[in-house]
């Protein structure tokens, strides 16, 4: 392999879609390659997503590059994710540049910016590349959408500016897999194709040599080398940059633990250790909890919970003996107001009454409150979490402590602005049981390297991209 110079050599991986993979298989890289000793280090343009994380040295970027960074044995920091884009509507975003807030705009506003932004992207890469030997950029969606080609700062652009060999990944296990990766291949120009050094067929189940003749087809009309054809890994989890994964993952129905899934939902990673069921509307049985994660836009998925019904049924669920749990923009709404006087979230000023479980009441302010803590459970557990919000939540009666100055509790309902707490094992099995624990985290990274490892063709890797 080689190493040392003074810009860092890149690998590019792009998807044929959305989901199809380059989280997981940028993530593999990235730690393939910090177990062969290089010095690597995860990248990505621009990211769109509520699933964030304050670096310690200041600034958020998404959740994404937090677990590639971890993978390479990295701290995470802001050039890792230079633009992030967290929905505030469907047709708006806080946009967030060099981990601090810069504006909150529309998506054609947004457009009229991408100069600036590209340029922002761009710098971020070159301090990266200034200081490792290998960066490993994960592109965004699909390496040909056409409508967006002449403003993408986030795939081949970004390929041919860090020069870059990219490898494509498409998934199988939706289907499609033939017209996903030779329709993208036709719909680029001839200057794009010559990027695409390989492309590998993510997601697999079943007998692999079945899929042999596949392999040769693909390998003909797109006139690529298969890098590899990856096996599904339904018991490996890693952090997912957004709620896509969501919809894909089957969840124990049988759990005792609700989450309500939320339009707006951000940092659903809070819970990725949870046995739970993610609900849109209101389930019967008996629970031991419900949780009402962070959202983006607190008075809006508020009254979107009140049209499901799913205020009066969590009421419900509380006089039934369940504990009522809400995080960040979800202990806002158990309070018993939110205020939004300055338009933060919305159009307009205006206000809400809360679900009425908490004696507090939250006013959004302009202060973006962005930072990690540590605290500690009443057991004595200490632990590392973060706090990404805006608002101020003030008491309005008797609350205990709750998680330390940052939430509290009252009468089985409890609220925090603490993300990152729940995904600690011992602060679950104290608050929860061991029952309520799915899955441990520990060794993915390694998991995912022997994954990449044993089903690429690791010569052809070094050959078209070390």
């Amino acid at each position: 392999m080689v190493s040392g110079s003074v810009r860092a050599k890149a690998i590019f991986v792009g998807g044929t879609a959305s989901h199809a993979g380059k989280s997981w298989m940028t993530t593999a890289i990235c730690r393939y390659l910090h177990r062969c000793g290089l010095r690597v280090a995860p990248f990505k343009a621009q990211n769109m997503s509520n699933n964030s994380f304050p670096c310690a040295a200041g600034g958020e970027i998404g959740r994404a590059q937090v677990v590639q960074a971890e993978a390479c044995g990295l701290e995470p920091e802001p050039d890792m994710n230079p633009v992030l884009l967290k929905p505030t509507s469907n047709r708006g975003s806080q946009v967030i540049i060099n981990g601090h807030v810069w504006a909150n705009l529309s998506a054609r506003d947004y457009y009229e910016h991408h100069s600036y932004l590209r340029e922002q992207a761009f710098a971020a890469y070159e301090r990266l590349a200034a200081r490792f030997e290998y960066i490993v950029i994960e592109g965004a969606g699909s390496v040909a959408e056409m409508n967006l080609k002449d403003r993408d700062f986030v795939n081949l652009s970004m390929a041919r500016a860090a020069d870059a060999p990219v490898l494509l990944v498409a998934d199988i296990d939706r289907g499609g897999v033939f017209a996903s990766l030779v329709g993208t291949f036709y719909l680029l120009a001839q200057e794009e194709r010559e990027l695409i050094r390989s492309f590998a067929v993510n997601r697999f189940r079943g007998d692999r040599s079945l899929f042999e003749d596949g392999v040769g087809l693909l390998e003909n009309h797109t006139a690529r080398p298969c890098l590899g054809v990856f096996p599904m890994l339904d018991d490996v989890r890693i952090q997912e940059e957004d709620g896509v994964s969501l919809d894909e993952t089957v969840f124990d129905q049988s759990a005792r633990i609700a989450i309500v899934h939320l339009p707006h939902i951000s940092n659903f990673t809070d819970f990725r250790l949870l046995r739970c069921a993610w609900i849109t509307s209101p389930v019967p049985g008996e629970l031991d909890w419900v949780i009402l994660p962070g959202t983006k836009n607190t008075i809006g998925d508020l009254e979107w919970l009140r049209a499901r019904g799913l205020d009066a049924w969590i009421l419900q669920r509380h006089r039934a003996g369940a504990r009522i749990l809400g995080v960040c923009g979800g202990y806002q709404m158990l309070g018993e107001s939110i205020e939004d006087p300055h338009a933060m979230e919305s159009p307009v000023p205006r206000s809400a009454p809360g679900l009425g479980l908490l004696p507090v009441r939250t006013i959004l302010e302009g202060e973006k409150v962005t930072r990690v803590v540590r605290a500690a459970t009443y057991g004595g557990v200490e632990f590392s979490a973060y706090e990404i919000h805006i608002g101020r939540t003030e008491p309005l009666g008797s609350l205990d402590s709750f998680f330390g100055s940052s939430g509290g509790h009252a009468n089985g309902s409890f609220g925090t602005y603490l993300h990152g707490a729940l995904e600690h094992p011992a602060v679950v099995r104290e608050l929860m049981g061991e029952d309520a624990i799915a899955w441990h985290a520990d060794s993915v990274y390694d998991r995912l390297a022997d994954w990449f490892e044993t089903h690429s063709n690791l010569r052809l890797f070094e050959e078209l991209y070390l």
